[in-house]
Protein backbone atom coordinates (compact mmCIF):
# COMPACT_ATOMS: atom_id res chain seq x y z
CA UNK A 1 0.00 0.00 0.00
CA UNK A 2 1.49 3.30 -1.00
CA UNK A 3 4.44 4.12 -3.11
CA UNK A 4 6.76 5.35 -0.38
CA UNK A 5 6.68 8.93 -1.54
CA UNK A 6 7.18 11.69 1.06
CA UNK A 7 4.08 12.95 2.80
CA UNK A 8 4.70 16.43 1.41
CA UNK A 9 4.23 15.21 -2.17
CA UNK A 10 0.94 13.59 -1.21
CA UNK A 11 -0.49 16.44 0.82
CA UNK A 12 0.91 19.50 -0.97
CA UNK A 13 -1.52 19.48 -3.96
CA UNK A 14 -4.48 19.24 -1.62
CA UNK A 15 -3.12 21.98 0.57
CA UNK A 16 -2.51 24.23 -2.42
CA UNK A 17 -6.06 23.75 -3.72
CA UNK A 18 -7.55 24.33 -0.30
CA UNK A 19 -5.31 27.35 0.18
CA UNK A 20 -6.50 28.90 -3.08
CA UNK A 21 -10.13 28.26 -2.19
CA UNK A 22 -9.61 29.65 1.30
CA UNK A 23 -7.96 32.75 -0.15
CA UNK A 24 -10.84 33.26 -2.57
CA UNK A 25 -13.40 32.81 0.20
CA UNK A 26 -11.51 35.18 2.43
CA UNK A 27 -11.22 37.79 -0.35
CA UNK A 28 -14.89 37.58 -1.22
CA UNK A 29 -15.87 37.66 2.43
CA UNK A 30 -13.70 40.69 3.13
CA UNK A 31 -14.97 42.48 0.02
CA UNK A 32 -18.55 41.66 0.91
CA UNK A 33 -18.08 42.84 4.46
CA UNK A 34 -16.48 46.07 3.25
CA UNK A 35 -19.30 46.76 0.79
CA UNK A 36 -21.98 45.81 3.28
CA UNK A 37 -20.36 47.93 5.95
CA UNK A 38 -20.17 50.88 3.58
CA UNK A 39 -23.87 50.52 2.75
CA UNK A 40 -24.78 50.24 6.41
CA UNK A 41 -22.62 53.22 7.32
CA UNK A 42 -24.22 55.30 4.55
CA UNK A 43 -27.62 54.29 5.85
CA UNK A 44 -26.97 54.85 9.55
CA UNK A 45 -24.48 57.70 9.52
CA UNK A 46 -25.69 59.83 6.58
CA UNK A 47 -29.12 58.96 5.20
CA UNK A 48 -31.02 58.33 8.42
CA UNK A 49 -29.58 61.40 10.22
CA UNK A 50 -30.51 63.56 7.16
CA UNK A 51 -34.04 62.12 7.15
CA UNK A 52 -34.28 62.86 10.86
CA UNK A 53 -33.06 66.43 10.24
CA UNK A 54 -35.77 66.81 7.58
CA UNK A 55 -38.36 65.77 10.13
CA UNK A 56 -36.85 68.28 12.56
CA UNK A 57 -37.31 71.03 9.94
CA UNK A 58 -41.02 70.32 9.75
CA UNK A 59 -41.23 70.06 13.52
CA UNK A 60 -39.58 73.48 13.90
CA UNK A 61 -42.06 75.02 11.48
CA UNK A 62 -44.96 73.32 13.28
CA UNK A 63 -43.72 74.70 16.61
CA UNK A 64 -43.45 78.17 15.06
CA UNK A 65 -47.02 77.95 13.70
CA UNK A 66 -48.33 76.99 17.14
CA UNK A 67 -46.38 79.85 18.72
CA UNK A 68 -47.83 82.34 16.22
CA UNK A 69 -51.36 81.25 17.01
CA UNK A 70 -50.72 81.42 20.76
CA UNK A 71 -49.20 84.94 20.44
CA UNK A 72 -52.15 86.17 18.39
CA UNK A 73 -54.76 84.80 20.78
CA UNK A 74 -53.21 85.18 24.22
CA UNK A 75 -50.12 87.35 23.79
CA UNK A 76 -48.14 84.85 25.88
CA UNK A 77 -44.47 85.70 26.34
CA UNK A 78 -43.73 81.97 26.38
CA UNK A 79 -45.19 81.71 22.87
CA UNK A 80 -42.81 84.39 21.66
CA UNK A 81 -39.87 82.52 23.26
CA UNK A 82 -40.96 79.26 21.61
CA UNK A 83 -41.13 80.93 18.27
CA UNK A 84 -37.68 82.46 18.55
CA UNK A 85 -36.12 79.18 19.74
CA UNK A 86 -37.63 77.26 16.82
CA UNK A 87 -36.50 80.02 14.45
CA UNK A 88 -32.94 79.61 15.78
CA UNK A 89 -32.97 75.77 15.39
CA UNK A 90 -34.44 75.83 11.89
CA UNK A 91 -31.34 76.96 9.89
CA UNK A 92 -29.13 74.22 11.35
CA UNK A 93 -31.61 71.48 10.47
CA UNK A 94 -32.08 72.92 6.99
CA UNK A 95 -28.32 73.05 6.51
CA UNK A 96 -27.98 69.35 7.47
CA UNK A 97 -30.66 68.38 4.93
CA UNK A 98 -29.18 70.62 2.27
CA UNK A 99 -25.68 69.10 2.69
CA UNK A 100 -26.97 65.56 2.27
CA UNK A 101 -29.07 66.45 -0.79
CA UNK A 102 -26.08 68.02 -2.56
CA UNK A 103 -25.44 66.08 -5.78
CA UNK A 104 -28.89 64.46 -5.80
CA UNK A 105 -30.81 66.58 -8.33
CA UNK A 106 -34.23 65.28 -7.42
CA UNK A 107 -33.70 65.66 -3.71
CA UNK A 108 -32.06 69.06 -4.14
CA UNK A 109 -35.18 70.41 -5.92
CA UNK A 110 -37.48 69.02 -3.26
CA UNK A 111 -35.36 70.47 -0.42
CA UNK A 112 -35.20 73.83 -2.24
CA UNK A 113 -38.98 73.82 -2.71
CA UNK A 114 -39.42 73.08 1.00
CA UNK A 115 -37.05 75.87 2.02
CA UNK A 116 -38.74 78.38 -0.28
CA UNK A 117 -42.20 77.51 1.11
CA UNK A 118 -40.87 77.89 4.66
CA UNK A 119 -39.15 81.18 3.90
CA UNK A 120 -42.30 82.57 2.24
CA UNK A 121 -44.49 81.55 5.19
CA UNK A 122 -42.10 83.08 7.69
CA UNK A 123 -41.63 86.39 5.87
CA UNK A 124 -45.22 86.80 4.66
CA UNK A 125 -47.20 85.54 7.61
CA UNK A 126 -45.32 84.34 10.70
CA UNK A 127 -42.92 87.24 11.17
CA UNK A 128 -45.56 90.00 10.68
CA UNK A 129 -47.89 88.26 13.09
CA UNK A 130 -45.16 87.98 15.74
CA UNK A 131 -44.36 91.68 15.28
CA UNK A 132 -47.98 92.64 15.78
CA UNK A 133 -49.27 93.67 19.15
CA UNK A 134 -49.68 90.84 21.59
CA UNK A 135 -53.19 89.35 21.61
CA UNK A 136 -54.15 90.94 18.28
CA UNK A 137 -56.23 88.38 16.35
CA UNK A 138 -55.42 87.78 12.70
CA UNK A 139 -57.87 88.90 10.10
CA UNK A 140 -59.72 86.25 8.09
CA UNK A 141 -57.63 87.14 5.07
CA UNK A 142 -54.42 86.68 7.07
CA UNK A 143 -55.65 83.36 8.36
CA UNK A 144 -56.42 82.12 4.87
CA UNK A 145 -53.11 83.36 3.55
CA UNK A 146 -51.17 81.75 6.42
CA UNK A 147 -53.08 78.51 6.01
CA UNK A 148 -52.32 78.34 2.29
CA UNK A 149 -48.66 79.08 2.85
CA UNK A 150 -48.31 76.39 5.58
CA UNK A 151 -50.13 73.92 3.32
CA UNK A 152 -47.43 74.57 0.75
CA UNK A 153 -44.85 73.73 3.43
CA UNK A 154 -46.70 70.54 4.32
CA UNK A 155 -46.95 69.48 0.70
CA UNK A 156 -43.25 70.14 0.08
CA UNK A 157 -42.32 68.28 3.29
CA UNK A 158 -44.40 65.25 2.34
CA UNK A 159 -42.66 65.07 -1.03
CA UNK A 160 -39.25 65.43 0.62
CA UNK A 161 -40.10 62.78 3.25
CA UNK A 162 -41.24 60.37 0.53
CA UNK A 163 -37.93 60.87 -1.28
CA UNK A 164 -35.98 60.18 1.91
CA UNK A 165 -38.08 57.07 2.63
CA UNK A 166 -37.42 55.79 -0.87
CA UNK A 167 -33.69 56.24 -0.44
CA UNK A 168 -33.72 54.56 3.00
CA UNK A 169 -35.50 51.51 1.52
CA UNK A 170 -33.08 51.42 -1.38
CA UNK A 171 -30.05 51.65 0.93
CA UNK A 172 -31.40 48.87 3.17
CA UNK A 173 -32.02 46.72 0.11
CA UNK A 174 -28.47 47.35 -1.18
CA UNK A 175 -26.89 46.42 2.16
CA UNK A 176 -28.98 43.26 2.40
CA UNK A 177 -28.21 42.30 -1.19
CA UNK A 178 -24.49 42.76 -0.70
CA UNK A 179 -24.50 40.67 2.48
CA UNK A 180 -26.58 37.91 0.91
CA UNK A 181 -24.39 37.94 -2.19
CA UNK A 182 -21.29 37.58 -0.03
CA UNK A 183 -22.78 34.69 1.89
CA UNK A 184 -23.87 32.98 -1.31
CA UNK A 185 -20.45 33.34 -2.89
CA UNK A 186 -18.72 31.96 0.21
CA UNK A 187 -21.16 29.02 0.36
CA UNK A 188 -20.54 28.21 -3.31
CA UNK A 189 -16.79 28.30 -2.77
CA UNK A 190 -17.17 26.11 0.34
CA UNK A 191 -19.11 23.57 -1.75
CA UNK A 192 -16.33 23.56 -4.32
CA UNK A 193 -13.73 23.14 -1.56
CA UNK A 194 -15.71 20.25 -0.07
CA UNK A 195 -15.80 18.62 -3.49
CA UNK A 196 -12.04 18.97 -3.83
CA UNK A 197 -11.51 17.51 -0.36
CA UNK A 198 -13.84 14.61 -1.08
CA UNK A 199 -12.04 13.94 -4.32
CA UNK A 200 -8.65 13.84 -2.54
CA UNK A 201 -9.82 11.97 0.58
CA UNK A 202 -9.85 8.53 -1.01
CA UNK A 203 -6.31 8.89 -2.22
CA UNK A 204 -5.04 10.28 1.08
CA UNK A 205 -6.87 7.55 2.97
CA UNK A 206 -5.28 4.85 0.88
CA UNK A 207 -1.76 6.26 0.87
CA UNK A 208 -1.51 8.08 4.22
CA UNK A 209 -4.38 7.60 6.64
CA UNK A 210 -4.59 3.83 6.57
CA UNK A 211 -0.86 3.27 7.18
CA UNK A 212 -1.09 5.69 10.11
CA UNK A 213 -4.10 3.83 11.51
CA UNK A 214 -2.23 0.55 11.18
CA UNK A 215 0.74 2.11 12.96
CA UNK A 216 -1.52 3.40 15.74
CA UNK A 217 -3.00 -0.06 16.22
CA UNK A 218 0.49 -1.51 16.58
CA UNK A 219 1.43 1.13 19.16
CA UNK A 220 -1.74 0.40 21.16
CA UNK A 221 -1.02 -3.32 21.15
CA UNK A 222 2.52 -2.62 22.35
CA UNK A 223 1.13 -0.39 25.11
CA UNK A 224 -1.17 -3.23 26.20
CA UNK A 225 1.79 -5.54 26.61
CA UNK A 226 1.99 -7.33 23.26
CA UNK A 227 5.75 -7.56 22.92
CA UNK A 228 5.68 -9.70 19.76
CA UNK A 229 3.76 -7.36 17.45
CA UNK A 230 5.72 -5.41 14.82
CA UNK A 231 4.69 -2.62 12.43
CA UNK A 232 4.38 -3.11 8.65
CA UNK A 233 6.60 -0.70 6.72
CA UNK A 234 4.02 0.65 4.29
CA UNK A 235 2.75 4.08 3.27
CA UNK A 236 4.72 7.29 2.79
CA UNK A 237 8.41 7.56 3.43
CA UNK A 238 7.99 9.18 6.85
CA UNK A 239 5.52 6.56 8.05
CA UNK A 240 7.84 3.80 6.94
CA UNK A 241 10.67 5.47 8.85
CA UNK A 242 8.52 5.66 11.99
CA UNK A 243 7.51 2.02 11.62
CA UNK A 244 11.15 1.01 11.25
CA UNK A 245 12.15 3.04 14.32
CA UNK A 246 9.25 1.57 16.28
CA UNK A 247 10.31 -1.96 15.37
CA UNK A 248 13.89 -1.19 16.40
CA UNK A 249 12.58 0.22 19.66
CA UNK A 250 10.49 -2.89 20.29
CA UNK A 251 13.50 -5.09 19.56
CA UNK A 252 15.59 -2.99 21.96
CA UNK A 253 12.88 -3.26 24.58
CA UNK A 254 12.84 -7.01 24.17
CA UNK A 255 16.60 -7.15 24.71
CA UNK A 256 16.27 -4.77 27.67
CA UNK A 257 13.55 -6.95 29.22
CA UNK A 258 15.77 -9.95 28.90
CA UNK A 259 18.62 -8.11 30.60
CA UNK A 260 16.23 -6.69 33.21
CA UNK A 261 14.94 -10.18 33.93
CA UNK A 262 18.44 -11.40 34.57
CA UNK A 263 19.18 -8.35 36.73
CA UNK A 264 15.97 -8.84 38.71
CA UNK A 265 16.85 -12.46 39.27
CA UNK A 266 20.29 -11.47 40.45
CA UNK A 267 18.84 -8.72 42.65
CA UNK A 268 16.40 -11.15 44.24
CA UNK A 269 19.31 -13.48 44.83
CA UNK A 270 21.31 -10.63 46.35
CA UNK A 271 18.33 -9.52 48.48
CA UNK A 272 17.90 -13.05 49.74
CA UNK A 273 21.61 -13.28 50.43
CA UNK A 274 21.57 -9.92 52.18
CA UNK A 275 18.59 -10.84 54.32
CA UNK A 276 20.21 -14.16 55.17
CA UNK A 277 23.47 -12.40 55.96
CA UNK A 278 21.81 -9.81 58.19
CA UNK A 279 19.75 -12.48 59.91
CA UNK A 280 22.77 -14.74 60.43
CA UNK A 281 24.97 -11.90 61.60
CA UNK A 282 22.25 -10.68 63.94
CA UNK A 283 21.84 -14.20 65.35
CA UNK A 284 25.57 -14.75 65.64
CA UNK A 285 26.05 -11.42 67.40
CA UNK A 286 22.97 -11.58 69.59
CA UNK A 287 23.83 -14.97 71.02
CA UNK A 288 27.20 -13.98 72.51
CA UNK A 289 25.82 -10.59 73.55
CA UNK A 290 22.97 -12.30 75.37
CA UNK A 291 25.48 -14.60 77.03
CA UNK A 292 27.64 -11.66 78.03
CA UNK A 293 24.59 -9.84 79.41
CA UNK A 294 23.63 -12.93 81.41
CA UNK A 295 27.10 -13.32 82.87
CA UNK A 296 27.14 -9.63 83.74
CA UNK A 297 23.88 -10.05 85.65
CA UNK A 298 25.28 -13.15 87.39
CA UNK A 299 28.36 -11.21 88.39
CA UNK A 300 26.22 -8.32 89.60
CA UNK A 301 24.04 -10.64 91.68
CA UNK A 302 26.89 -12.74 93.04
CA UNK A 303 29.02 -9.82 94.08
CA UNK A 304 26.20 -7.50 95.06
CA UNK A 305 27.58 -5.05 97.60
CA UNK A 306 31.12 -6.49 97.41
CA UNK A 307 32.45 -4.64 94.36
CA UNK A 308 34.46 -1.52 94.72
CA UNK A 309 33.01 1.68 93.20
CA UNK A 310 35.40 1.59 90.27
CA UNK A 311 34.44 -2.01 89.56
CA UNK A 312 30.76 -1.02 89.71
CA UNK A 313 31.48 1.69 87.15
CA UNK A 314 33.32 -0.78 84.93
CA UNK A 315 30.41 -3.22 85.17
CA UNK A 316 27.88 -0.51 84.39
CA UNK A 317 29.95 0.66 81.39
CA UNK A 318 30.06 -2.89 80.10
CA UNK A 319 26.28 -3.16 80.49
CA UNK A 320 25.76 0.07 78.54
CA UNK A 321 27.99 -1.04 75.69
CA UNK A 322 26.30 -4.43 75.48
CA UNK A 323 22.94 -2.68 75.40
CA UNK A 324 24.22 -0.29 72.74
CA UNK A 325 25.49 -3.16 70.60
CA UNK A 326 22.17 -4.99 70.90
CA UNK A 327 20.30 -1.81 69.94
CA UNK A 328 22.65 -1.26 66.99
CA UNK A 329 22.05 -4.81 65.77
CA UNK A 330 18.29 -4.40 66.14
CA UNK A 331 18.37 -1.09 64.25
CA UNK A 332 20.50 -2.49 61.44
CA UNK A 333 18.14 -5.43 61.09
CA UNK A 334 15.11 -3.13 61.14
CA UNK A 335 16.66 -0.83 58.53
CA UNK A 336 17.52 -3.77 56.30
CA UNK A 337 13.97 -5.09 56.50
CA UNK A 338 12.48 -1.63 55.90
CA UNK A 339 14.61 -1.08 52.80
CA UNK A 340 14.38 -4.54 51.32
CA UNK A 341 11.04 -6.06 52.17
CA UNK A 342 7.72 -5.36 50.52
CA UNK A 343 5.16 -3.72 52.72
CA UNK A 344 2.11 -5.76 53.75
CA UNK A 345 -0.53 -3.05 53.49
CA UNK A 346 -3.83 -3.39 55.33
CA UNK A 347 -6.49 -1.05 56.76
CA UNK A 348 -5.19 0.39 60.03
CA UNK A 349 -6.70 2.79 62.57
CA UNK A 350 -3.96 5.40 62.86
CA UNK A 351 -5.46 6.83 66.07
CA UNK A 352 -5.28 3.43 67.77
CA UNK A 353 -1.76 2.86 66.44
CA UNK A 354 -0.60 6.21 67.85
CA UNK A 355 -2.08 5.38 71.26
CA UNK A 356 -0.35 1.96 71.18
CA UNK A 357 2.99 3.57 70.36
CA UNK A 358 2.53 6.07 73.21
CA UNK A 359 1.77 3.21 75.60
CA UNK A 360 4.95 1.42 74.52
CA UNK A 361 7.19 4.37 75.41
CA UNK A 362 5.52 5.31 78.70
CA UNK A 363 7.97 3.23 80.74
CA UNK A 364 10.95 5.08 79.30
CA UNK A 365 9.18 8.41 79.75
CA UNK A 366 8.19 7.59 83.34
CA UNK A 367 11.76 6.74 84.30
CA UNK A 368 12.83 10.27 83.30
CA UNK A 369 9.78 11.96 84.76
CA UNK A 370 8.56 13.05 81.33
CA UNK A 371 4.86 13.57 80.90
CA UNK A 372 3.20 12.53 77.63
CA UNK A 373 0.30 14.70 76.45
CA UNK A 374 -1.76 12.76 73.91
CA UNK A 375 -4.45 14.25 71.68
CA UNK A 376 -6.08 11.79 69.30
CA UNK A 377 -9.63 11.69 67.94
CA UNK A 378 -12.08 9.13 69.26
CA UNK A 379 -13.18 8.25 65.75
CA UNK A 380 -11.32 5.84 63.51
CA UNK A 381 -8.61 7.42 61.33
CA UNK A 382 -8.27 4.88 58.48
CA UNK A 383 -5.01 4.51 56.56
CA UNK A 384 -3.45 1.75 54.48
CA UNK A 385 -0.27 0.69 56.21
CA UNK A 386 2.05 -2.10 57.22
CA UNK A 387 1.00 -2.17 60.84
CA UNK A 388 4.27 -3.44 62.29
CA UNK A 389 6.48 -1.13 60.24
CA UNK A 390 4.36 1.97 60.89
CA UNK A 391 4.24 1.12 64.59
CA UNK A 392 8.04 0.90 64.59
CA UNK A 393 8.29 4.31 62.89
CA UNK A 394 5.99 5.96 65.43
CA UNK A 395 7.86 4.34 68.32
CA UNK A 396 11.15 5.65 66.92
CA UNK A 397 9.79 9.21 66.79
CA UNK A 398 8.38 9.00 70.31
CA UNK A 399 11.52 7.36 71.71
CA UNK A 400 13.69 10.13 70.25
CA UNK A 401 11.37 12.79 71.70
CA UNK A 402 11.63 11.24 75.16
CA UNK A 403 15.36 10.61 74.84
CA UNK A 404 16.23 14.17 73.85
CA UNK A 405 13.84 15.87 76.28
CA UNK A 406 14.98 17.38 79.53
CA UNK A 407 14.15 15.42 82.64
CA UNK A 408 10.71 16.14 84.11
CA UNK A 409 9.72 17.78 80.84
CA UNK A 410 6.85 17.01 78.54
CA UNK A 411 6.16 15.65 75.06
CA UNK A 412 3.03 16.56 73.10
CA UNK A 413 1.61 13.95 70.74
CA UNK A 414 -1.27 14.98 68.48
CA UNK A 415 -3.18 13.41 65.60
CA UNK A 416 -5.26 15.62 63.36
CA UNK A 417 -6.90 15.26 59.96
CA UNK A 418 -7.19 17.89 57.26
CA UNK A 419 -8.95 16.98 54.04
CA UNK A 420 -7.42 13.74 52.78
CA UNK A 421 -4.31 14.01 55.00
CA UNK A 422 -3.66 12.71 58.51
CA UNK A 423 -0.90 14.43 60.51
CA UNK A 424 0.88 12.98 63.51
CA UNK A 425 3.01 15.53 65.33
CA UNK A 426 5.41 14.80 68.18
CA UNK A 427 6.86 17.86 69.91
CA UNK A 428 9.48 17.90 72.67
CA UNK A 429 11.14 20.73 74.54
CA UNK A 430 14.60 19.24 74.72
CA UNK A 431 18.03 20.01 73.38
CA UNK A 432 16.98 20.43 69.74
CA UNK A 433 19.26 20.14 66.72
CA UNK A 434 21.89 22.70 65.63
CA UNK A 435 20.76 24.58 62.54
CA UNK A 436 24.04 23.83 60.73
CA UNK A 437 23.39 20.09 61.02
CA UNK A 438 19.73 20.03 59.96
CA UNK A 439 20.57 19.02 56.37
CA UNK A 440 22.23 15.83 57.64
CA UNK A 441 19.12 14.54 59.39
CA UNK A 442 18.21 11.04 58.22
CA UNK A 443 21.77 10.17 57.24
CA UNK A 444 22.89 6.78 58.47
CA UNK A 445 24.74 6.84 61.79
CA UNK A 446 24.47 10.63 62.02
CA UNK A 447 24.09 12.00 65.54
CA UNK A 448 23.80 15.67 66.40
CA UNK A 449 26.84 17.19 68.01
CA UNK A 450 24.92 18.29 71.12
CA UNK A 451 23.61 14.72 71.56
CA UNK A 452 27.17 13.37 71.43
CA UNK A 453 28.34 16.15 73.76
CA UNK A 454 25.63 15.32 76.30
CA UNK A 455 26.43 11.60 76.03
CA UNK A 456 22.90 10.67 74.98
CA UNK A 457 22.89 7.04 73.82
CA UNK A 458 21.85 6.23 70.27
CA UNK A 459 22.86 4.51 67.06
CA UNK A 460 22.04 7.25 64.56
CA UNK A 461 19.68 4.91 62.69
CA UNK A 462 16.32 5.61 64.31
CA UNK A 463 15.41 8.61 62.15
CA UNK A 464 16.66 6.84 59.02
CA UNK A 465 14.48 3.83 59.79
CA UNK A 466 11.48 6.05 60.41
CA UNK A 467 11.93 8.00 57.16
CA UNK A 468 12.39 4.80 55.16
CA UNK A 469 9.15 3.35 56.56
CA UNK A 470 7.17 6.55 55.93
CA UNK A 471 8.52 6.73 52.37
CA UNK A 472 7.20 3.21 51.77
CA UNK A 473 3.80 4.48 52.89
CA UNK A 474 3.98 7.38 50.40
CA UNK A 475 4.04 9.79 53.33
CA UNK A 476 6.05 12.86 54.24
CA UNK A 477 8.20 13.70 57.24
CA UNK A 478 8.79 17.30 58.31
CA UNK A 479 11.28 18.12 61.07
CA UNK A 480 11.29 21.54 62.71
CA UNK A 481 13.96 21.97 65.35
CA UNK A 482 15.59 24.80 67.28
CA UNK A 483 18.69 24.15 69.34
CA UNK A 484 17.92 24.51 73.02
CA UNK A 485 14.15 24.83 72.44
CA UNK A 486 13.08 21.44 71.15
CA UNK A 487 12.07 19.51 68.07
CA UNK A 488 8.76 18.85 66.34
CA UNK A 489 8.44 15.88 63.98
CA UNK A 490 5.35 15.78 61.76
CA UNK A 491 4.36 12.65 59.82
CA UNK A 492 1.79 13.05 57.04
CA UNK A 493 -0.11 10.08 55.62
CA UNK A 494 -2.95 9.82 53.14
CA UNK A 495 -6.35 8.92 54.51
CA UNK A 496 -8.31 6.03 52.97
CA UNK A 497 -11.95 6.50 54.02
CA UNK A 498 -12.99 3.30 52.23
CA UNK A 499 -10.57 1.21 54.27
CA UNK A 500 -12.18 -0.48 57.29
CA UNK A 501 -9.65 -1.38 59.98
CA UNK A 502 -10.22 -4.56 61.96
CA UNK A 503 -11.72 -3.89 65.40
CA UNK A 504 -9.15 -3.88 68.22
CA UNK A 505 -8.86 -7.01 70.33
CA UNK A 506 -8.27 -4.94 73.47
CA UNK A 507 -8.70 -1.47 74.82
CA UNK A 508 -5.65 0.58 75.65
CA UNK A 509 -5.61 1.98 79.16
CA UNK A 510 -4.09 5.37 79.82
CA UNK A 511 -1.90 5.37 82.93
CA UNK A 512 -3.41 8.64 84.07
CA UNK A 513 -7.03 7.42 83.71
CA UNK A 514 -6.86 3.80 84.93
CA UNK A 515 -8.48 3.43 88.33
CA UNK A 516 -6.40 1.44 90.80
CA UNK A 517 -3.34 1.28 88.56
CA UNK A 518 -0.16 1.91 90.50
CA UNK A 519 2.56 1.93 87.84
CA UNK A 520 2.92 2.16 84.07
CA UNK A 521 4.82 -1.14 84.13
CA UNK A 522 1.82 -2.96 85.64
CA UNK A 523 -0.44 -1.56 82.91
CA UNK A 524 1.86 -2.73 80.16
CA UNK A 525 2.25 -6.17 81.72
CA UNK A 526 -1.54 -6.48 81.90
CA UNK A 527 -1.84 -5.37 78.27
CA UNK A 528 0.72 -7.93 77.14
CA UNK A 529 -1.22 -10.69 78.91
CA UNK A 530 -4.33 -9.73 76.91
CA UNK A 531 -2.46 -9.79 73.60
CA UNK A 532 1.02 -11.31 73.81
CA UNK A 533 1.77 -10.40 70.18
CA UNK A 534 1.77 -6.67 70.87
CA UNK A 535 5.22 -5.09 71.01
CA UNK A 536 6.64 -4.16 74.40
CA UNK A 537 9.56 -1.96 75.20
CA UNK A 538 11.31 -3.23 78.29
CA UNK A 539 14.73 -2.37 79.66
CA UNK A 540 17.54 -4.72 78.79
CA UNK A 541 19.10 -4.44 82.25
CA UNK A 542 16.67 -3.54 85.03
CA UNK A 543 18.32 -1.51 87.73
CA UNK A 544 18.76 -3.07 91.13
CA UNK A 545 17.16 -1.41 94.08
Amino acid sequence: MGSGRPVARLVSPVIVRLGVMAALMATIAVLGVVLSTAAVNYLTRELQPAAAANQNVYQDLTDMSAAVEAWSSTGSVAAKDDYEQALVRLPAHQQRVRQFAAGDNELELLVLRQERAAREWITTYASPRMQAKAGTPATPQQVRSGSQLFNSIRSAHQATTAAFDSRVRQASTDASFRLKGTILAVVLLAIVAWWLVSRSRRRLTAELTQPLLDLEAVVQRMALGDHEVRAQQTGPKEVRAVASALNEFADGQARARAVEGRIQTELRTLDTARDDFVSNVSHELRTPLTTIAGYLEMVAEEFDGQLQPRHEKMLEATRRNVTRLKQLIDDLLALSRAEGCDSDMEPVDLALLVREAVTDVRITAARRGIHLHVDTPDDVVPVLADRAMLHRALCNVLTNAVKFSNEHGSVEVALHTSGAIAEVSVADHGIGIPAAESDRLGTRFFRASNAVRNEIAGTGLGLRIMQTIIDKHDGDVVIDSTEGAGTTVTVRLTLHPDAVPAPPLHELVDAEEAPGARTVDELLVARAEVDPTLPRIVPAFPRRR
